[in-house]
């Protein structure tokens, strides 16, 4: 569902995410691969300034350039120091009338506008409200929500993309490619959907499906995030596996997922295997590195930031950073056979970490949109202030030889996405799947020689 600028940010989480725990994604720094939850934060720590001694808001100002100076680890050029002085000057203007009392939201459009100035897209703030979702999303906690994720077509009208199981959606008879043309008996309109979902009121959808019209009775309620893969297949034989990964939620169990999967792809019989990242907007590092091995034997990224470099290297499921290990999944697995990746415009984050590794090994064709951007680098979720939070960059990587990754993935195959594909959606055709499908035919294979992994 369309969101706000704010809250598209928050929810395309620029890279590997901490949630209801603060994750660092890389092994820099005092305290690196540690999770902290918020309620252990300690302001005073990160603000040496006694809390009496200043207001809420400039409080919570000097958090945030605190960590922008000691912690960002990123590829603005932007001199941090000018920067901050230059910010310092408008909050004191804004706090001008109540200079010792100021409260904490009168600084967050300052520091708003200062991370904007940065030049770094994925470094934001994030507010009290903005820090909750991005919790709950980010951490399979519950919110109220539907459970469907829409394209637009014709307009205000919607096409149901994907049904997230157990979920409202799913139990309402929602399906794929299912059109959205009236809400109450009126004619379909977003907010009128969104002013029920926070509601919680039951709405009557009218929908189109395969051309026929028919009514479906919905209600949001709160339900986990949680989303994790899941096995289809498809094909003129039904023997394509089809591996749809919608996230990389922190914590949640996507590796073991993945691999799990794979093994039952292996034992159907599967010739073929296509892992759908379209939407993936993220999530944890290891969880995806992880994932990643179940189709890649072994690769090494290095981490730059702010205290210096460390090398990462990833293989049948497990994960060693400067040769320390970071665990792994039970039972790893290695799909050795033909395979391709799709992506799309929404694929973020270390959703575009997974096709560059991909890519960089040769193991398969990247198929769709060139992804959304933010490919390069890891963020990390600091609690600042009153409930709120700075995501602010703190990693960017490169390969062992110093070659950077890019900031975004062009795929082997390009397709743009047009409203046509959406239409054709509504009719049951997937045209990204179906040139997977068509890719498999003559994608690469793994020999045993090159089944090369961690010693």
């Amino acid at each position: 569902m369309t969101a706000s600028p704010r809250r598209r940010a928050a929810s395309h989480l620029s890279v590997f995410l901490a949630a209801a725990t603060v994750l660092t994604t890389g092994p820099l720094g005092k305290g690196a691969g540690a999770q902290v939850s918020p309620a252990q934060v300690n302001p005073a720590q990160v603000n040496p300034v006694a809390p009496s001694a200043v207001s809420p808001a400039q409080a919570t100002f000097e958090q945030v350039n605190l960590l922008i100076q000691k912690e960002y680890g990123g590829l603005s050029t932007v001199d941090r120091v000018a920067l901050g002085r230059e910010y310092q000057a408008r909050l004191d203007a804004v706090c001008a009338p109540t200079p010792t009392t100021c409260p904490a939201e009168k600084a967050y459009p300052v520091i708003e506008a200062e991370l904007t100035a940065l030049g770094d897209e994925h470094s934001f703030f994030q507010t009290p409200e903005d820090f909750r979702d991005f919790v709950a999303s980010a951490t399979g906690g519950n919110r109220r929500q539907f459970g469907v994720k829409l394209a637009r077509l014709d307009g205000e009208n919607r096409v149901v993309l994907e049904i997230v199981p157990q979920s409202a959606a799913e139990e309402a008879g929602l399906v794929r490619g299912d059109v959205l043309l009236t809400l109450d008996g009126q004619p379909y309109t977003f907010a009128g959907l969104r002013e029920a979902r926070i509601a919680g009121r039951t709405v009557a959808l009218g929908v189109e499906r395969a051309g026929q019209p028919l009514t479906v009775s919905l209600t949001s309620r709160d339900s986990s995030t949680r989303d994790l893969p899941r096995l289809s297949f498809a094909g003129p034989q039904g023997n394509v596996a089809v591996l749809r990964i919608p996230t990389f939620l922190s914590g949640g169990g996507i590796a073991q997922r993945v691999h799990e999967l794979v093994a039952e792809a292996r034992l159907r019989g599967a010739a073929g295997m296509i892992v759908d990242l379209r939407g993936n907007t993220g999530g944890s590092l290891s969880e995806c590195d992880s994932s990643v091995s179940a189709f890649v034997p072994a690769f090494t990224r290095v981490a730059r930031g702010a205290n210096g470099e460390a090398s990462t290297r990833v293989g049948r499921g497990a994960r060693l950073e400067d040769g320390r290990s970071l665990g792994g999944v039970r039972s790893p697995q290695l799909w050795t056979g033909p395979l391709a990746v799709l992506v799309d415009e929404g694929s973020a984050s270390c959703s575009e970490f997974f096709a560059y590794e991909v890519q960089y090994a040769g193991r398969a064709p990247i198929i769709g949109e060139a992804t959304a951007g933010v490919g390069n680098t890891a963020t990390r979720v600091f609690p600042v202030g009153e409930d709120a939070a700075l995501q602010l960059t703190i990693i960017n990587y490169a390969k062992p030889d110093g070659w950077p990754y890019p900031t975004q993935i062009t795929p082997n195959v390009v397709l743009d996405q047009t409203e046509n594909d959406v239409r054709l959606l509504t009719r049951g055709q997937d045209t990204l799947l179906n040139l997977g499908l068509h890719a498999l035919a003559t994608a690469p294979t793994l020999t045993q020689d090159q089944n090369r992994s961690l010693p």
